[in-house]
């Protein structure tokens, strides 16, 4: 029995899993031992993973190698995590070398590695370096990563990063016949240009309701006729908002590096846009499938998910939406495990008042007006559009505004103001408070008499829930934030109150 263990040879190669943004080590174990060839490969691989098998003996056969004549043992540490993906391709070749003395096993067991094998032994980008890298520096150890991606795995700061193009060229270097360049960080992704506010003719309580949004993070949705310009004003609000500090940037490019969606490894700094079909699953909009990645709601975190014809989308849909809506992260159950992704989105949604579009129009509703519209826009669920801040009714400039009507304010105007607002929030919630007035406590927030009486009366008047009551004092605070008041007065309230949704309606205001 002695002699059988002698015998045999281990090595040990670093990667991960992933459990959400989460990255979890796995160790790699190879053990090479007498036996009846063949390589075994456990510890709970997906199919991916079983097929690096025959990635890897290709790979090596391209290098002039093959395996050992023996029994080789791969195991996945820790047992009873599943491993799923393409990237454990690398760390398994990594861990053969080493057990094979092709690699020094010392310095190999220093490095965590994640990276895909083509036949011919070149590497390919595969999906979560940025947040493998971060849990690499946090266990110091080096990482591993295909060339293309050594820029994003450079953001991780103080960690050694060997980005080669291919597995002999990393051989080289650990022989020391070549020297493969540490890599720089990736650089910051380009913004996307928006169109500018400037553009729309008329609609001022609409922009408004836009400008007030953008400065306290708050829930917006727009009803109006087809063609009156609620896509267009949506498309605008990107515009407005702040770019995203230090912290929700890091987080933010990690779910983007876990969806595959990090371009060119470059940081992102502006937040995220995202506006998925109306046709969209349940899972796509708040995460799932078969490798439970991240949906819509996680791709938007800290910035905007825009729903376009929302009572179009899947009742279930919509629904999956309300956890994320109220808590800021979403949890995807699987009968192994459950992971969670954050998803800090600000919604904005567009609707038409009913069915045909034209309710209140006069004589361009159908003949089931008023029934159609109320029909149509229950089909949002009470609970959903109670999380919605503010409604803005809208209908088509007419003729005269759109030849005569002055140009409005650039976006660029109105984003300072609410970058002043922003700041104003930061510096009343310090480093570790909410990031906006949408996140607030409603107990931090401080309203004149007058205001709170004001406040109560609606409540009960208007029959806002709890929840619509908070919501109201943010939109309120908001509001007092854009006029540089310290406290919550009365007129602030009253706006607020005016932009809440009070259930079904047709068009009439503007």
């Amino acid at each position: 029995m002695s002699n059988r263990i002698q015998s045999s040879t281990m090595a040990i190669a670093n990667t991960f899993a992933f459990n959400g943004i989460e990255a979890v080590p796995v160790e790699v174990q190879v053990q090479i031992a007498p036996g009846a060839p063949g390589l075994v490969l456990v510890g709970l691989p997906d199919k991916a993973v079983g097929e690096a098998r025959e990635r890897v003996r290709a790979a090596f056969a391209a290098m002039g190698l093959s395996l050992p004549l023996k029994r080789v043992l791969i195991n996945l540490k820790p047992a009873d995590l599943l491993k799923e993906g393409s990237h454990f391709d690398l760390p398994l070749a990594l861990g053969l070398l080493a057990a094979m003395d092709v690699l020094p096993r010392d310095e190999i067991a220093g490095y965590a590695a994640l990276g895909e094998l083509s036949l011919d032994g070149s590497l390919n980008p595969v999906a979560g370096i940025l947040p493998a890298a971060i849990g690499a520096s946090a266990r110091d150890l080096g990482l591993i990563c295909p060339a293309s991606q050594g820029g994003e795995a450079a953001w991780a700061g103080r960690i050694e990063v060997l980005a080669p193009p291919d597995l002999l060229s990393l051989i080289n270097h650990f022989r020391g016949t070549q020297v493969l360049t540490p890599p720089n960080t990736a650089g910051v992704a380009d913004a996307v240009s928006c169109p500018d506010l400037s553009d729309v003719k008329g609609m001022e309580t609409a922009k408004r309701a836009l400008e007030i949004a953008a400065a306290g993070g708050h829930n917006l949705i727009l009803i109006g006729p087809p063609g009156a310009g609620k896509s267009m004003l949506a498309a605008r609000l990107p515009g407005l908002l702040p770019d995203l500090d230090p912290r929700s940037a890091l987080e933010v490019s990690m779910i983007h590096s876990i969806a595959g969606l990090l371009d060119g490894g470059r940081l992102v700094m502006r937040p995220p846009f995202r506006e998925p079909h109306h046709s969209a699953s349940q899972a796509a909009l708040s995460g799932g499938g078969h490798r439970a990645r991240p949906g819509e709601v996680s791709l938007a975190h800290r910035g905007v998910l825009f729903l376009d014809e929302l009572p179009e989308f899947p009742r279930q849909a919509l629904e999956s939406l309300r956890q994320p809506m109220e808590s800021g992260r979403t949890t995807v159950s699987r009968a192994a495990a459950h992971i969670t992704y954050p998803a800090r989105f600000q919604l904005v949604a567009a609707m038409n008042p009913c069915r045909c579009g034209y309710l209140g129009q006069g004589g361009q509703e159908c003949g089931r007006a008023p029934r159609c519209g109320e029909d149509y826009q229950n089909r949002v669920s009470g609970p959903v559009l109670d999380r919605i801040d503010l409604a803005v009714d809208i209908l088509p400039a007419t003729a005269a505004e759109l030849a005569h009507a002055p140009p409005g304010e650039p976006s660029a105007v109105i984003a300072q103001r609410v970058v002043r607002a922003r700041q104003i929030q930061a510096d009343r919630y310090g480093a570790d408070g909410p990031l906006c007035n949408a996140e607030a406590d409603g107990k931090t927030i401080r309203l004149l008499p007058d205001a709170q009486k004001l406040l109560e009366q609606a409540m009960e008047r208007l029959r806002l829930s709890p929840r619509g009551y908070t919501r109201t004092m943010r939109v309120g605070r908001t509001i007092a934030d854009l006029a540089g008041a310290d406290i919550v007065a009365r007129v602030h309230i009253a706006e607020a109150l005016a932009f809440r949704h009070r259930g079904p309606r047709s068009n009439t205001s503007r």
